[in-house]
């Protein structure tokens, strides 16, 4: 028997021994007050810490109590909304909003320039990286390729463990510059290699923004619309941060707090929004649309839509999970914001690719599924879609492939984990280290 046979069947005859000595019943959590994922019964966060980043709004006061609210979100003090709206229609905002996010304060002209001259000037990587550290096993998960990237860049650095915060800064600056970089050239390598397909390796332009930059150095041709640059920049925007409580940025707080460098905190951020509970749920919900499309045979019969999603929620399609993918949101209850903001965007995107009857199919969905979940479902809180719902529909129109959908959310959200690093190294001091009730049965 070869050695990792031996290692995988050992491994397997262990497997309901771990099982049964790692199981606590939920009467346990509940006599300790204990609440799972850090969430209370009802879905709300246990406050964890302070922030002045971001703010995500989904209930509000009224007489008293808490109601649900149409959503929002904050970005120092900012609406989204309110962000996106200021763009100008020859402008891109993830710039301008990176600069608010990681300085706290909106950009004058001046100043912005400035950042977009030295983030540009950024957009480079060690002698020989791209072909020593990134071509060599290529992954067809980008995330653990890019991670590997992020904790190598570590090693070219002579000033990595500097703790200072203008070190911290430049650190975070010089990521959020190359992540399209590695993001792209991760999958240039991986298609090369893995699927025997021509490699491009595109330089940046350092004068474009980062969704013309990421644009131009995924596609062969290095060519894009202005509308497609404008989408993707919106969904940058739109997934650039999300509160301190989201599972990878309290991720990049946690080990912030630890004291460790900032490719280290950035790495531990990576495998966390890899997990398909966090970031991958837009690859989910296109398998879903695919499935339905391959499933409902007139997608304008609103019966006849409807009755598959009961199906879906009954766990008797699909992936049998019971699940609408895209639908409702750990936070927001009665709209997610950002779905507000894009859907617009995303409109506009599928007129121009001659894409309406799947926008329509969209809509209608978007319209029945909540109808279903209230009936079937003992829910709490509004349910509406959530910006996943929208995001891969928007990369499939653009060209993007879907192992770089998770990576597109990266690129987006090194804004924000930079942002709140900062925040921790600036104002927290002090390691966390929540507690964990020990229900340990003594044997002797």
């Amino acid at each position: 028997m070869e050695k990792k046979d031996l290692l995988a069947n050992y491994a397997a005859s262990k497997q309901n021994m771990c099982i049964t000595n790692d199981t606590i019943s939920d009467r346990l959590f509940q006599e300790y007050g204990v609440n799972r994922g850090l969430r209370d019964v009802n879905g709300k966060g246990v406050l964890t810490g302070l922030t002045r980043i971001s703010k995500i709004v989904s209930f509000k006061d009224e007489n008293g109590k808490q109601v649900p609210c149409d959503g929002e979100l904050w970005y120092r003090g900012y609406n989204v909304k309110t962000l996106i709206k200021s763009i100008g229609p020859n402008e891109f905002g993830f710039e301008k909003a990176a600069y608010l996010l990681l300085f706290g304060e909106l950009p004058d002209q001046a100043q912005l320039d400035e950042f977009c001259e030295v983030l540009g000037n950024s957009r480079t990587l060690p002698t020989n990286f791209t072909r020593d550290v990134i071509m060599k096993a290529p992954s067809k998960d980008i995330m653990n390729s890019m991670t590997r990237s992020i904790l190598t860049l570590a090693a070219y650095d002579p000033y990595t463990t500097d703790s200072s915060i203008e070190n911290n800064i430049r650190q975070c600056m010089q990521l959020i510059a190359n992540f399209p970089m590695i993001a792209a050239y991760g999958y240039h390598a991986y298609n090369h290699y893995e699927n025997d397909s021509s490699m491009y390796i595109h330089r940046p332009d350092p004068k474009l923004s980062t969704a013309e930059n990421f644009l131009r150095m995924l596609r062969p041709n290095k060519q894009y619309t202005q509308l497609e640059a404008q989408v993707l920049d919106v969904a940058l925007m739109l997934h650039m941060e999300h509160g301190g409580g989201n599972n990878s940025t309290f991720t990049t707080r946690v080990v912030t707090s630890a004291g460790t460098d900032t490719y280290s905190a950035i790495a531990a951020a990576m495998s966390s929004l890899k997990g398909p509970k966090h970031g991958g749920a837009n690859i989910k919900v296109m398998q879903m649309m695919n499935d339905i499309r391959e499933n409902v045979h007139d997608w304008s019969d609103r019966d006849e839509v409807k009755s598959y999603l009961g199906k879906m929620l009954d766990g008797q399609v699909f992936d049998k999970k019971g699940l609408i993918y895209g639908m409702g949101h750990a936070v927001y209850s009665l709209s997610d914001p950002r779905e507000r903001v894009f859907r617009s965007y995303v409109e506009h995107l599928a007129e121009a690719k001659g894409r309406q009857k799947d926008m329509n199919l969209y809509n209608m969905i978007e319209e029945v599924a909540p109808e279903l979940i209230a009936e079937k479902r003992h829910i709490f809180k509004g349910v509406s879609p959530n910006v996943d719902f929208y995001s891969g529909f928007v990369y499939e129109m653009l060209g993007i492939p879907s192992e770089l959908y998770t990576p597109l959310f990266a690129i987006a959200r090194i804004a924000g984990w930079s942002a709140h690093r900062l925040e921790e190294l600036v104002g927290c001091n002090k390691i966390i280290r929540p507690a964990y009730k020990s229900v340990m049965e003594e044997l002797e």
